[in-house]
């Protein structure tokens, strides 16, 4: 289990999160959306230590990241930063690598994994995302869909418990989308647990076990995708989904 606690992000005087908390179970896909600025990316950022946080706790499975500087949260965020994967909304390859050697990177140089064997993984992982026949070549030939389908599987050869994706669709246009989100959608399928932020309201809609509204930096609602879609419960929702439609 993923579990947050109470979760509190201030920059200065301005408070990003307000105690969120909120839990994913194994397997479960999390998605959360609202409109920009309510503090989606942060709480995402906050799971794997690129944002750090005030106050509240996070709980990776038997390891607990607290808000207080230290040896101690150094120590459980080496952990949880194996067990748990991130997704971006910019891909982050390394241009002067080859694909296959962006995904087999970190697995060779931080898993320690013999090379032959990082290799077959990563050639079976590109093939799962439709991308064995680009191993050679380097990112900038590539386009967005085609590169974030390569950060996918780099992600994937760590084995990670859980995947963050913040925003991977935001930089592409629809045809390269629709790849991703397919990608994205096998994962779930074959029980990846992810926490997705995300303005592809379909995928919220078919995929999410859980979809959680962010406001103001607050959960403003919180359920199965059927009570947020068909039946939400407050105005912000209902502001938010009608606003969603009309863009």
């Amino acid at each position: 289990m993923i579990e947050l606690t109470k979760i509190v992000k201030r920059y200065q005087e301005h408070e990003v999160l307000r105690g969120v908390s909120l839990t994913v179970d194994d397997g479960e896909v999390c998605v959360l959306l609202g409109p920009s600025g309510g503090g989606k990316s942060t709480l995402l950022r906050t799971i794997n230590g690129l944002e750090t946080f005030d106050s509240g706790k996070i709980r990776v499975g038997d390891v607990t990241l607290p808000a207080t500087p230290g040896p101690e949260r150094d120590k459980s965020l080496a952990i949880i930063r194996q067990r748990v994967g991130m997704v971006f909304q910019q891909f982050n390859l390394f241009p002067h690598r080859t694909v296959l050697q962006n995904v087999t990177e970190a697995p060779i140089h931080v898993l320690k994994q013999p090379r032959d064997v990082a290799v077959a993984t990563a050639r079976r992982l590109l093939e799962r995302v439709g991308m064995l026949e680009k191993q050679d070549a380097r990112p900038g030939s590539l386009s967005g869909g085609q590169q974030q389908r390569v950060a996918i599987a780099r992600t994937l050869a760590m084995s990670p418990e859980a995947i963050l994706f913040d925003e991977p669709t935001s930089a592409l246009d629809p045809r390269t989308t629709a790849e991703v989100i397919s990608v994205m959608t096998d994962l779930a399928a074959a029980g990846q647990r992810m926490i997705v932020v995300t303005h592809a309201m379909s995928f919220a809609r078919t995929v999410a076990h859980q979809v959680h509204i962010l406001h103001a930096g607050t959960i403003a609602e919180s359920g199965p995708p059927l009570q947020i879609f068909e039946a939400p419960q407050t105005d912000i929702t209902r502001s938010f989904l009608s606003e969603a439609a009309i863009a």
